[in-house]
């Protein structure tokens, strides 16, 4: 059975912890998640799947997990019935992720803990330009936790966009970013350079330079999780029937 959940500043080991299938289904329960979220991160389209022993109404389900979750940041949008070898991670096709940044002095109030904050103007124009030297498949150590546990450092991006918003709490820049997979901390570290050059600290073509350098001492500052939002994965056929999230 698989499960369509928004989390909000959770840890991907949360939802072991904080689901009551056991008091729902007979167990143990192995639960896996198309994506991690660490500790701050939020998402509103994850995807986990477990083995279930009874043959539960995929709505039934959703609606039993919700009522027992109620004491916390988790709730379940859809549940869908999937066969013995779909895999939330193994399965999906593409992965998105949406970074948030509000431009102000101010502390955020509405946007608190879900928004990075930044007290001066960044250049949207110059960080798109830097975004651009990271599309496609490359090296990506330089761009990757030194915890990371991936096999490989080789990942495509299909897409990194920087873009203006003017938002009720200040100007923002949105950064949108796509790829079937992404490294320990990838977004965050890719996003923390890009704001170097919008800041006026690195040019654009410096974020080819630390590309090509594939050494982490060559990144950025790494941006805090606040603003980070897992925001879809992709499968074909989708068990849910819905499309990715637009930003």
């Amino acid at each position: 059975m698989a499960a369509n959940e928004t989390w909000a500043r959770a840890d991907c080991a949360e939802m072991d912890q904080v689901t009551p299938l056991s008091k729902l289904d007979p167990g143990p329960h192995t639960i896996a998640a198309a994506g991690r979220t660490d500790a701050g991160v939020h998402a509103w389209g994850q995807v986990a799947h477990c083995d279930m022993a009874r043959d539960w109404d995929p709505f039934r389900l959703s609606e039993a997990l919700n009522h027992h979750l109620k004491p916390h940041p988790v709730a379940i949008t859809a549940c869908a019935a999937v066969p013995p070898d779909w895999h939330a991670r193994f399965s999906a096709l593409e992965r998105g992720y949406f970074y948030r940044i509000v431009q102000r002095r101010a502390p955020l109030t509405l946007s608190a803990h879900q928004a990075w904050r930044l007290g001066w103007p960044l250049d949207a124009e110059a960080m798109a330009q830097g975004a651009a030297h990271l599309l496609g498949r490359h090296d990506f150590t330089t761009f990757r936790s030194t915890m990371c546990q991936a096999d490989s450092p080789l990942r495509t991006l299909d897409e990194l966009a920087v873009r203006r918003h003017d938002g009720p709490e200040g100007p923002e820049i949105h950064v949108t970013a796509r790829a079937r997979s992404f490294l320990h901390n990838q977004v965050r570290s890719m996003v923390g350079s890009l704001v170097e050059v919008g800041r006026g600290a690195w040019t654009p073509s410096r974020m080819a330079r630390a590309l090509a350098a594939r050494d982490r001492a060559a990144c950025g500052p790494v941006a805090p999780p606040d603003g980070l939002h897992f925001t879809h994965v992709r499968y074909d056929p989708d068990p849910f029937g819905s499309r990715p999230a637009e930003i």
